[in-house]
């Protein structure tokens, strides 16, 4: 099995959330392999053509869970007379995969994709994570001595409004999509870090809403990333990557990274081996779409000394395990897996399986429940086609897709807790280490 078979990543396209991963790299017009015999009206035919046919030829189940597709095929295939753009061809196309009402089959762009030579961040930011709480855009993290921390702004703000473009007007977008709130809720969260990043050193205006609940407008330079941009792996573009290691108080290990991606691997896992004289690890995925699947074992492997599965994908004729292969120094202390609603694909596989297992506690809220390992296709016009190649069950046999990882204890943020300075979810992981480890501590007695 090829690794690039286990990529699991999710990507939301088309609604500006791409951007805020993957900066603008070429033209939105730009045709890739063409010849001088090919018009552009004759390419982007054989585009759709080639999306419509790995759909049909690839999907992991040849019933494609009870679509007609040549059905599907029939109401959008007309449309494309109308096309004179690649972009509008493109939302065509996206809304054709939609009808299989499953994740991981997506559009990307050429403009949304990063070059393979890239080798540091090409976008900025100004240092802020949002969340989606009851319809509101709340700053759930402050980066550290970033630009936003300098100029006062704190967690449980409420972003109202960037450059032109209320947070309520993006929210109404992602609605009209009729998707599950969970999802509305993450493509809108995408769509305003989508306008507050963007190339470093150009300034992004926006209003927010604080403590106090009074609206003020600020503009705040964007500074470049820090962390760096992974290798590409096949047709699947270097990602900007990112990882945070450090001991809390009580000495208890804290793991935190934006993606799966190979660059990261040693990295973690020598994370975990240092972290085998504290009280516990606490690993945060929250936010975390995915990756390359595989490092979901390989991270297991590392904290396990029995040999087991996270799951299982099944593809249309045979079948793959995640295996866990117990490797040397493994840490046996007690594990916590924090995870939110824009947990998804390889974060999903990685908590579902090690709560199954008995050897994570789960802890935040429900993940988004996009859990097919996919891969990807570049197209004749030079965009890239994201479709799922399997599906995935746990252990026990439960299917994520569609549902998602329920957490062993269910904590919600609010915004009147982010303003005093408290994230309840880490509290609640804290709190599990803690009480975990006092078991261990009196069993070994």
């Amino acid at each position: 099995m090829k690794k690039i078979l286990l990529i699991a990543l999710l990507i939301l396209s088309l609604t500006g959330s791409i951007k805020a991963q993957t900066p603008t790299a070429q033209p939105a017009t730009a045709i890739a392999h063409t010849t001088d015999s090919k018009s552009t009206a004759e390419i982007r035919k054989e585009t759709f053509e080639v999306v419509w046919r790995t759909v049909k030829d690839k999907h992991f189940d040849p019933t494609l869970g009870g679509v007609d597709w040549f059905k599907v095929r029939d109401k959008y295939e007309p449309r494309l007379a109308s096309i004179n753009d690649n972009n509008a061809l493109y939302v065509l196309l996206q809304e054709m995969l939609g009808e299989l009402h499953q994740s991981h089959f997506n559009i990307i762009p050429p403009e949304a994709i990063v070059p393979d030579d890239v080798k540091e961040p090409p976008n900025g930011g100004i240092g802020i994570d949002v969340r989606m709480l009851d319809g509101k855009a709340v700053i759930t993290r402050v980066e550290p001595e970033s630009k936003a921390e300098q100029a006062g702004i704190r967690s449980g703000f409420v972003i109202k409004k960037i450059e032109n473009t209320t947070v309520e007007e993006l929210f109404e977008r992602a609605k009209k999509r009729k998707e599950p709130i969970a999802w509305t809720n993450l493509r809108t969260m995408r769509a305003v870090l989508a306008r507050l990043n963007g190339k470093p050193g150009e300034s992004v205006r926006f209003t927010y809403q604080n403590d106090r609940n009074k609206e003020r407008e600020i503009a705040l330079e964007r500074e470049r990333l820090k962390g760096e941009m992974s290798k590409p792996l096949g047709n699947f573009p270097p990602q900007y990557t990112e990882i945070e290691t450090k001991r809390l108080a009580g000495n208890i290990g804290y793991i935190r990274f934006n993606t799966f991606a190979l660059n990261l691997t040693d990295r973690i896992k020598a994370a975990v081996r240092s972290m085998t004289d504290t009280e516990g690890v606490i690993f945060d995925l929250r936010g975390n779409p995915g990756g390359v699947g595989g490092m979901a074992s390989t991270i297991a492997s590392v904290l396990s000394n029995q040999s087991g599965s996270l799951g299982t994908m099944r593809m249309r004729t045979s079948e793959v395990r995640f295996v866990i292969f117990p490797q040397r120094e493994v840490n046996l202390k007690p594990v916590v897996i924090l995870i939110d609603g824009a947990s998804a694909s390889t974060s999903e596989i990685f908590a579902g399986g090690m709560q199954e297992l008995g050897r994570a506690v789960i802890v935040g809220e429900r993940s988004l429940g996009a859990a097919l390992p996919s891969t990807f296709q570049k197209l004749p016009t030079g965009a890239l086609l994201q479709f799922a190649i399997a599906d995935f069950k746990t252990p026990k046999g439960v299917l994520l897709e569609g549902r998602g990882v329920i957490p062993n204890v269910e904590v919600k943020l609010t915004r009147a807790s982010l303003l005093q300075g408290r994230d309840m979810q880490l509290e609640k992981a804290i709190e599990q280490i803690q009480k975990r480890a006092k078991s261990v501590s009196a069993l070994s007695r």
